[in-house]
C-alpha cells in the first residue's frame, strides 16, 4: 500500500489468484464497478433438444401464460435411448448377460399372484390332452409349460435348430504404416517393384457358385387333428387365463414385463408346433446376444412409471377406461340401483385425470408443430377448458335448482385453485427438488413479473368483494335482547355484509358496473404481459437452443400425434370432459347436503385441485431435472390464467346467460388469498430455493385447508 510496486503486485495477485478461485459471487463483489457477464449468465435457459420439434416444445415451456408440459412429442429412437429405456421397450425375444441373482423381491412377488395359479392351469389341463390322445403332444407342452410358469426366470423358450446368436466380438486391432512421400520418384518405384507379388492374378471375373436358400417347408402341425382338439379345448382357456394375467399386471403398471410374457405367450408359443419349441436355461456366462421366442429376468420394474404408449403416459392410458365406466353406469343407473351418487361422483371425477392428461398433449403436440400464434390460439381456447366446464356445469345446476349453494362451490373452487398453485405446486417442488439437488436457483426476473401480474390479479378479483364490504350494510341473521340490562340491549349474532340483502340497487348501480370493468382490464394485462415478455422484454428468458442431437442423424422426427390426430383428441376429450363435469355435479348433491363435511373444504380440494394434477405431475419431473424456474411458473401460469382468463370469461358467460353468478366472495376467500400471494411472493424474491422453503409452502397450505375443513358451511347450503 505504501508504493506503487505493492499496488501493481497486489493488483495481479487478485487478477490471478482470487478471480481464478473464489466463488463467482464474490469475484463479481470485488469487481468494483467493472461489467462481468455473470449477473446475465444467471437468467440465460440453454434448451437441449433431440429435433426441431421438441426444442419448439421446449421454448414453449418457456413463454408467459401457456401451461407448461413435460414429454416428448415426437418418439425417439430406440438407438439414442439409454440401457434402461432399452430394457423397458423390450419385446421379451433378447437374452443379455444377466447380472445379480434370478431371487428378487419383484420375482417372489409374481410367484405369489400370478406363477402359481397359471402354472396349476396348465397342470390341469395337461392330463385332459393326455386323455384325448391325438392331442398328447400338447399334454407334454402343457407340462413344460406348467413348470416354465412356475419360475419363468432364468429360462428362454428357444424354437429347436433355429437359434441366432450374435456374438459381440471385438474388431482386431490393426496398424497402418503410412508411406513418406518425401522420397524420390526412382525410390517409390523401386519400392513398388520390390513389394509386387510374383504371380499377379488377371483381371477378369471369377464366377463363385453359391448355393441356393433351402425352402422353407410348411409347418405340417396344422394338419395335425390334435392341433385342432387343442385349439377346442385348451387354447381358448389359456387365453382366458393369460389374459386376465396380462390385464392385472399391465394395471399395476410395475409389473408390465410379466404381461408381456403372458401377450407374447398366447399370440406366438403356444401357436407354435411342439415339437419346435425347446425349453432351456440360461448360460450364465453368455458373453453375447441371443435371439430366442421368449426369455424374462425380471418380473419387475420401477421405472415403468414413465413407459409410454404412442406417446401416452401408462397411468393416463390405464385410466382411461375409468372414464368410458363412468359414463355407461352415471347414464344407465339414473335410480342409483346398483351405484350410489358418491361411488359415481368418485369415478367421474377420477375421470378427468385422463381427459386432462390428453387435452394437455394435444395442446403441446399442436404447439409444438406450428407457429406462435397458432400455439397461443390453441392455449387461450383449450387450456382453461377444464375448469371452465366444472365452472359453468356448476352454475347451471345451481340455477336450475335455484340455490346459490353451487355458486359457493364455484368460488370455492376458483380459490382452491389459486391456493394450490400458489403454494402447493411450488410447495411440492420445492421439496422434492431441494431433497435431490439441495438447493435451486430460478429466473427471479421472470418469476418478478408473474409475481407482479399474481398481485393484478387478486386485486381485481377482489376488488367488488372490498368494495362491498365498504359500501355495504353490516347484516346480522338474529338479534336478541337481555330483559332488565338496558345497557345492552340487543345482542346479535352471525352478522355479515350481505348487500344483495341490504341494498339490491347497490348491485345494479355499483357493483356489476364495476365487475365488468375489471373482466375487460384483467384479460388486457394478460394481453400486456404476453407483450412484454414474448416482444419487447423476451430477452428475460434468454432461451439459447443447444445443437440439435440426433435429429440429423435419424432424419425427420416421427411426430406421436399430428396435427389432424391432435386436434381430434383435443376435441373427443373436450366433449368427454364435458360429460364427465356434468356427472360430477349431478351426483354431488348427496355430499353436500348429507356431509358433515363443509362445502368449502370440498369446492377448494376435490373441484379445485383433481384437474390440476397433471401439471403437479409436470412440476415436480421438471424439479427432478433441475428445472425449478419451470416447476415454478406451472403454478404461477394456472393462477394468473384463472384470475385474468377463466373468471372474466364467467363473467362474459353470466352477461349473455344469467345464472346469478356475482363476483362477490366470502372473507375466508379474501384473506386466504391475499395472505398466499403475499407469502408466495416473499419467498420467490431471492432467486433461489430449498425444501424448507417448500416445506413452509406447504404447510401453510395445510393450514388454510384444515381451516376449510372445520369452517361452517355457507349460509346458502344445507347444514347438517
Amino acid at each position: 500500500k505504501e508504493s506503487g510496486c505493492a499496488e501493481g503486485i497486489l493488483e495481479s495477485w487478485q487478477k490471478r489468484t482470487v478471480y481464478n478461485q473464489l466463488p463467482l459471487t464474490l469475484v463479481s463483489q470485488l469487481g468494483k464497478g467493472r461489467k462481468w457477464a455473470w449477473h446475465d449468465a444467471t437468467t440465460k435457459t440453454t434448451i437441449r433438444a433431440e429435433n426441431e420439434v421438441e426444442a419448439h416444445r421446449e421454448a414453449n415451456n418457456y413463454k408467459f401464460g401457456f401451461r407448461k408440459w413435460m414429454g416428448n412429442v415426437t418418439e425417439r429412437p430406440i438407438e439414442v435411448r439409454s440401457d434402461i429405456d432399452k430394457e423397458l421397450y423390450s419385446d421379451l425375444s433378447t437374452v443379455r448377460l444377466q447380472e445379480g441373482s434370478l431371487v428378487t423381491c419383484g420375482n417372489i412377488v409374481y410367484v405369489i399372484f400370478f406363477g402359481w395359479w397359471i402354472s396349476l392351469i396348465y397342470f390341469l389341463i395337461c392330463p385332459l390332452m393326455f386323455l384325448t390322445i391325438v392331442g398328447a403332444v400338447y399334454g407334454k407342452l402343457c407340462w413344460k409349460m406348467g413348470c416354465y410358469f412356475l419360475w419363468p426366470f432364468g429360462k428362454s423358450i428357444e424354437k429347436a435348430g433355429n437359434v441366432m446368436k450374435m456374438t459381440l466380438a471385438k474388431a482386431p486391432r490393426c496398424g497402418i504404416i503410412h508411406e513418406d512421400r518425401d522420397f524420390d520418384d526412382n525410390k517409390d518405384q523401386s519400392r513398388e517393384k520390390d513389394s509386387s507379388p510374383l504371380m499377379a492374378s488377371s483381371p477378369f471375373p471369377v464366377e463363385i457358385p453359391v448355393p441356393e436358400p433351402p425352402a422353407q417347408r410348411i409347418s405340417r402341425h396344422w394338419c395335425h387333428p390334435g392341433t385342432y382338439v387343442w385349439l377346442l379345448l385348451g387354447y381358448p382357456v389359456l387365453v382366458m387365463v393369460h389374459f386376465l394375467a396380462c390385464v392385472i399386471s399391465w394395471l399395476l403398471v410395475f409389473t408390465i414385463p410379466v404381461a408381456k410374457l403372458n401377450a407374447r405367450t398366447v399370440t406366438t408359443v403356444l401357436l407354435m408346433a411342439p415339437d419346435d419349441l425347446q425349453i432351456s436355461k440360461l448360460d450364465k456366462t453368455l458373453s453375447c446376444e441371443t435371439r430366442v421366442v421368449l426369455c424374462c429376468n425380471k418380473a419387475m420394474n420401477i421405472h415403468y412409471y414413465k413407459y409410454t404408449v404412442q406417446g401416452i403416459n401408462i397411468f393416463a392410458l390405464n385410466l382411461f377406461p375409468l372414464v368410458i365406466l363412468s359414463l355407461v353406469i352415471g347414464h344407465t343407473d339414473n335410480d342409483h340401483v346398483y351405484f350410489s351418487a358418491e361411488t359415481k361422483f368418485a369415478t367421474a371425477i377420477t375421470s378427468i385425470i385422463p381427459l386432462s392428461y390428453f387435452i394437455g398433449m394435444g395442446i403441446a403436440s399442436i404447439s409444438a408443430q406450428s407457429n406462435f400464434a397458432v400455439g397461443a390460439v390453441v392455449n387461450a381456447t383449450f387450456g382453461s377448458i377444464t375448469e371452465m366446464t366444472f365452472y359453468i356445469t356448476g352454475l347451471l345446476q345451481g340455477h336450475k335448482a335455484s340455490t346459490k349453494c353451487y355458486e359457493e362451490i364455484v368460488k370455492a373452487a376458483l380459490t382452491g385453485t389459486l391456493l394450490g398453485c400458489i403454494l402447493f405446486i411450488p410447495g411440492i417442488c420445492m421439496i422434492i427438488g431441494g431433497i435431490k439437488h439441495r438447493e435451486q436457483r430460478f429466473n427471479s426476473r421472470s418469476a418478478g413479473v408473474s409475481s407482479a401480474l399474481l398481485f393484478i390479479s387478486i386485486g381485481g378479483v377482489f376488488a367488488p368483494t372490498l368494495f362491498s364490504k365498504t359500501f355495504g350494510n353490516l347484516v346480522c341473521e338474529s338479534c336478541t335482547s337481555i330483559p332488565g340490562n338496558t345497557s345492552v340491549p340487543f345482542i346479535c349474532k352471525d352478522c355479515h355484509y350481505d348487500s344483495s340483502q341490504t341494498d339490491p340497487q347497490l348491485i345494479l348501480s355499483h357493483i356489476e358496473p364495476l365487475v365488468y370493468t375489471i373482466a375487460v382490464l384483467l384479460p388486457a394485462a394478460y394481453l400486456i404481459g404476453l407483450i412484454f415478455t414474448l416482444k419487447t422484454h423476451s430477452h428475460i428468458y434468454d432461451i439459447h437452443i443447444s445443437d440439435i442431437q440426433g435429429g440429423h442423424a435419424h432424419g425427420d422426427p416421427v411426430v406421436h400425434w399430428p396435427r389432424w390426430r391432435a386436434l381430434a383428441v383435443l376435441i373427443t376429450a373436450t366433449m368427454l370432459m364435458a360429460c364427465c363435469a356434468d356427472l360430477s355435479i349431478k351426483n354431488i348433491e348427496p355430499m353436500l347436503t348429507h356431509s358433515t363435511i363443509s362445502q368449502y373444504f370440498i369446492g377448494v380440494t376435490l373441484l379445485a385441485m383433481v384437474p390440476e394434477l397433471p401439471e403437479i405431475v409436470n412440476g415436480i419431473q421438471f424439479a427432478l431435472q433441475n428445472n425449478i424456474s419451470l416447476s415454478l411458473e406451472v403454478g404461477s401460469c394456472i393462477a394468473v390464467q384463472v384470475c385474468m382468463i377463466q373468471i372474466p370469461l364467467l363473467i362474459l358467460f353470466n352477461a349473455f346467460y344469467d345464472v346469478g353468478f356475482v363476483l362477490l366472495f366470502s372473507d375466508i376467500h379474501l384473506w386466504a388469498s391475499i395472505f398466499s400471494v403475499i407469502l408466495g411472493n416473499y419467498i420467490f424474491m431471492d432467486g433461489k430455493c430449498d425444501y424448507f422453503q417448500g416445506t413452509a409452502l406447504v404447510v401453510v397450505y395445510l393450514i388454510l385447508m384444515a381451516l376449510y375443513f372445520f369452517a361452517p358451511s355457507p349460509r346458502s347450503c344445507p347444514s347438517t
